[in-house]
């Protein structure tokens, strides 16, 4: 018998299975956002008088904006309810099912609550319905169907159709999901806009992030100050000034006049300077080999506009001085790189 060796062909390590399935995989991925950018698209068409009317009622509100949501729009509606939140439009999210348990407590005459259900018939919303109207509570309905109960129950429906979910089987909510989301979006920005809200007062809701370092943290928190503060007078010994330095650690020391006024600066740099030009620390006066007053910041000076003095002039070191010109304090980069405003 006749034995025939079988020498495999070199693989690359990717079966032809394995190729076809990677194509179905980025096919499905391309698919799905296709889907979910129509639906967006398809959203400029809503944006109509009744967006105009449900801006309204939020601007005139008295209270919070309650969202309410089931499932997949309840999470879409806990998002749409922190955005709001931050951007100027006190609001909180609150579960329906539990609503009906106690948390209905939670809400006032003075609220708007803004319902979220693709379906505008979801049963835990829906039976919130006669309580809402009861207390006389204003109602805006974000589904995807017009003609459902929730919507004809409110004030003002917000339409979210979407022609279907991006899901193979228009099931799992996808492009609605996503279409909700951004007409959520599209909500909080516009009142955002209608109310004059600033960088400034978003600050305010974000006191941890760096935007909130850079827009709320004035010089006044970072700078040293008092028995903090290097501090000489013109006259003083540049050896003399020196000791000063080193025992307040900020590399720097503020020159005054004899009257208090700021008359100058020296840093490390100003040192390595005088260094090179052979100077007797013994004898020399510190107004010799200082910078002339030098830039300057104010207490109240938001504490990236100091940085940006730094970076524009190329210094590592500010004197803070009052209306009078006389030195209150002293900050270098070091202070802002710790604060985070950098």
């Amino acid at each position: 018998m006749r034995i025939v060796a079988i020498i495999p062909a070199f693989s690359s390590g990717k079966s032809d299975f394995d190729m076809s399935q990677s194509s179905d995989l980025i096919q499905s991925a391309q698919r799905t956002i296709r889907y979910e950018l129509e639906a967006v698209e398809g959203l400029l068409a809503h944006i109509d008088a009744d967006f105009v009317k449900a801006c309204e009622l939020i601007l005139a509100s008295k209270g919070r904006v309650v969202v309410v949501g089931m499932g997949k729009s309840g999470h879409i509606g806990n998002k749409i309810a922190a955005t709001l939140a931050s951007t100027g439009t006190t609001a909180f999210f609150v579960h329906p099912a539990e609503a009906s348990h106690g948390d209905m407590g939670m809400i006032t005459k003075d609220d708007v609550i803004l319902a979220l259900s693709n379906s505008g018939s979801t049963a835990e919303i829906v039976t919130l319905l006669p309580l809402i109207k009861r207390l006389g509570i204003q109602l805006i309905s974000l589904t995807g169907n017009p003609e459902s109960p929730l919507a004809k129950a409110a004030e003002v429906n917000l339409d979210a159709r979407v022609a279907q979910e991006a899901c193979p089987l228009n099931l799992a909510p996808t492009s609605s999901t996503t279409a909700a989301l951004v007409l959520g979006d599209a909500l909080a920005i516009a009142l955002l806009e209608a109310r004059g809200f600033t960088a400034e007062d978003f600050a305010f809701s974000h006191p941890g992030g760096a935007l909130g370092r850079r827009l709320l943290l004035k010089v006044e928190n970072v700078m040293h100050a008092g028995e903090e503060l290097p501090q000489v007078q013109r006259g003083t010994l540049l050896k003399d000034a020196l000791l000063e330095m080193s025992r307040k650690g900020l590399g720097m020391t503020v020159v005054s006049e004899a009257d208090g006024r700021l008359a100058g600066i020296f840093t490390d740099g100003d040192l390595r300077r005088s260094l090179d030009r052979n100077i007797d620390v013994h004898k020399t006066l510190i107004e010799e080999v200082m910078t002339v007053h030098g830039k300057t910041a104010r207490a109240d000076m938001l504490a990236a506009e100091a940085l940006k003095i730094m970076e524009d002039h190329k210094i590592s070191a500010l004197v803070v001085v009052d209306k009078a010109d006389r030195p209150v304090g002293a900050l270098n980069m070091h202070d802002l790189l710790r604060a985070g405003v950098m």
